[in-house]
């Protein structure tokens, strides 16, 4: 397992052990002590954190840069996934650094026209990626589908909020048949097949 390490330019750094990471660098080598180290930061180093990886050559370049997140939850869980790119195919015993984005920058540039969301055939905007409308759909096309109470934890909407979602928007607007039923223990079980 490798340590990941980030100093006070923001610059992420892969380490193959934790002797080689230099003094005054915070280290974390999973997603939970990486949101522990970002409970103590402020919003915009998170948002500098990602603009830094956003747009860079290589494994990042599929990365866009943001000007906030919805909360520090997604924030923290973007970061890692962009971090274990890092980990990917470095040898062992290398290290590997992303910098990041410097101090002053202002997050996203603004873009010139505001852009029509990408839809569906039959006109329902299509979730964007890592948005909690894209992890609830994800977790209705499972096999065994989704309880209330998953959703609710994934996602920290109140199950009236769920339900009014998964009718209106899923089922409405997205046009996807969405199939409701309890399971063994009770629980209302959602399922779409699409």
């Amino acid at each position: 397992m490798r340590l990941f390490a980030i100093d006070s330019d923001n610059a992420v750094t892969a380490f193959p052990a934790a002797e080689q990471i230099p003094e005054g660098q915070q280290q974390f080598a999973s997603e939970k002590e990486l949101a522990k180290l970002a409970a103590e930061w402020p919003p915009q180093r998170l948002v500098q954190i990602w603009n830094g990886f956003a747009g860079v050559a290589g494994p990042f370049g599929d990365l866009k840069p943001v000007k906030k997140f919805t909360d520090r939850k997604i924030a923290v869980k973007r970061i890692w996934a962009a971090i274990q790119k890092l980990d990917v195919g470095a040898p062992e015993g290398a290290t590997e650094t992303v910098a990041t984005a410097p101090k002053g920058a202002k997050g996203a540039p603004k873009k010139d026209k505001p852009t029509k969301a990408t839809r569906t055939k039959k006109g329902a905007a299509v979730p964007r990626e890592f948005s909690k409308k894209a992890i609830v759909l994800e977790m209705l096309r499972r096999k065994e589908g989704a309880t209330l109470a998953e959703i609710a934890k994934a996602t920290d909407w109140q199950n009236h909020s769920i339900r009014g979602f998964i009718s209106a928007t899923i089922a409405k607007k997205m046009g996807l048949k969405v199939e409701s039923t309890k399971n063994a223990a009770g629980e209302r079980t959602y399922r779409t097949s699409k």
